[in-house]
């Protein structure tokens, strides 16, 4: 089967829609979708609830989405370097549920896997098991965390063959491959497509087993966050 679609656009077609869950693969900005992202900003749905590491920037990943009101509830790890976030959740605009980052890569993971929950001790005692079952093993507290299978998941992937298989690149692989196994619908953003059998199998991170739609983005931005550079001496 060829998954390659010709357009972010047309890869999103009869896919987003008013109310879902979307999962988006990064960290900071680095293995953001772009494409798909500003795509899914151009299609105009709404209410969304977004799960991701972090909220992007202003203006850039996430951010454009939040810029555009398109976003209602976030579920990440790490939400700064976003004046419009912070500026929505203090006024009450938006809802936040603040995950610490492994449980949150392992809430995905367990999705992908059809683990439904899991306990971990991270959080134990905080404000982050509120609500949420605790059970004791071995002498220890665990706090109950409920696995994420998002609707629709958004990832970015450096290789792709035409059935999905993904090869991710270097730090960009980060949440990538927890997000598009978790997701019941994914759609991978890649910079290349091979043809079926080019890629090794031992090197392929992601079989397209979880991959339902292909798009290529050649000349993503790849921004910086950050750049820190040495003073001229």
């Amino acid at each position: 089967m060829d998954k390659v679609f010709a357009s972010a656009s047309a890869a999103l077609d009869g896919v987003v829609k008013d109310g879902q869950t979307i999962a988006v693969g990064g960290f900071g900005l680095c293995g953001i979708p772009e494409a798909l992202i500003a795509a899914v900003r151009d299609s105009g749905v709404k209410e969304l609830t977004c799960i991701s590491n972090n909220a992007g920037v202003d203006g850039f990943g996430l951010g454009m989405l939040l810029q555009t009101r398109q976003v209602v509830r976030m579920i990440a790890s790490y939400v700064g370097e976003n004046k419009e976030f912070e500026r929505q959740f203090l006024a009450g605009e938006l809802e936040l549920e603040f995950t610490p980052q492994g449980t949150l890569a392992e809430k995905l993971r367990a999705g992908g896997a059809g683990i439904p929950a899991f306990f971990t001790k991270t959080g134990v005692g905080t404000i982050v098991a509120e609500g949420k079952e605790t059970r004791e093993f071995d002498g220890e507290v665990y706090v109950m965390e409920r696995a994420l299978v998002p609707e629709v998941s958004l990832v970015k992937a450096y290789i792709a063959d035409r059935s999905g298989n993904l090869i991710f690149r270097k730090t960009a692989r980060n949440f990538n491959p927890n997000v598009a196994m978790a997701g019941k619908f994914t759609i991978a953003e890649v910079e290349k497509v091979v043809e079926n059998g080019e890629l090794d199998p031992d090197h392929i991170h992601l079989p397209g087993i979880y991959v339902n739609r292909i798009v290529v983005n050649a000349t993503p931005e790849k921004r910086i966050e950050q750049r820190t550079v040495r003073a001229n001496r």
